[in-house]
């Protein structure tokens, strides 16, 4: 009977143990995987001549409800559908330094995870950081060069403090 019993706990802890290192194995397999980036676009900025007749236009004609920085486009999110996310739609005088370096006519923002991390990554990988990040109520941005010489912004986004500013602001998102 003993020989049963040990040879039945025997068994078991194997198994446990067994279990447990496995689910260990599975979470240092997660720490692994590739950190997501992009998650979606923030916001798509233009240079044009006349930023308020060009409001207005978009206005009339498309719909979109504007404001003084341009539209807000509200959405929900995919992976929660319970979270709403916002991209921002922004003309900007054709004489517009914020740009630069770029001498391209667009800058489009992208909405990442982790911006610390993705800085870090970018200057392993020799990507140019244009600045450095900066802090505000509703997320952090930092600028970096594609190789084309295309100036990017990349936004980890606060949702709730942009909704919050909005409305501050009086603004109306475009749904």
């Amino acid at each position: 009977m003993k020989k049963i019993i040990l040879i039945t706990l025997a068994f078991s802890m194997t198994f446990a143990l067994g279990f447990a290192f496995n689910s260990f194995i599975a979470e240092s397999d997660t720490s692994q995987q590739t950190m997501k980036k992009a998650t979606g676009i923030g916001g798509i900025f233009f240079k044009c001549k006349d930023p308020k007749k060009i409001r207005a236009w978009y206005e009339t004609n498309l719909g979109l409800n504007t404001n003084d920085y341009g539209a807000v486009f509200e959405w929900y999110q995919g992976a929660d559908s319970t979270k709403k996310g916002f991209s921002q739609w922004s003309p900007f005088k054709e004489t517009t330094k914020y740009f630069e370096p770029s001498t391209k006519e667009f800058m489009i923002n992208y909405r990442v995870e982790k911006l610390e991390m993705l800085v870090e990554e970018f200057k392993k990988n020799g990507v140019t950081v244009v600045d450095t990040i900066q802090a505000v109520e509703y997320g952090k941005f930092v600028h970096i060069m594609d190789i084309e010489g295309n100036k990017i912004e990349l936004w980890e986004p606060n949702d709730i403090e942009f909704e919050k500013l909005g409305e501050k602001i009086g603004a109306k998102t475009t749904k």
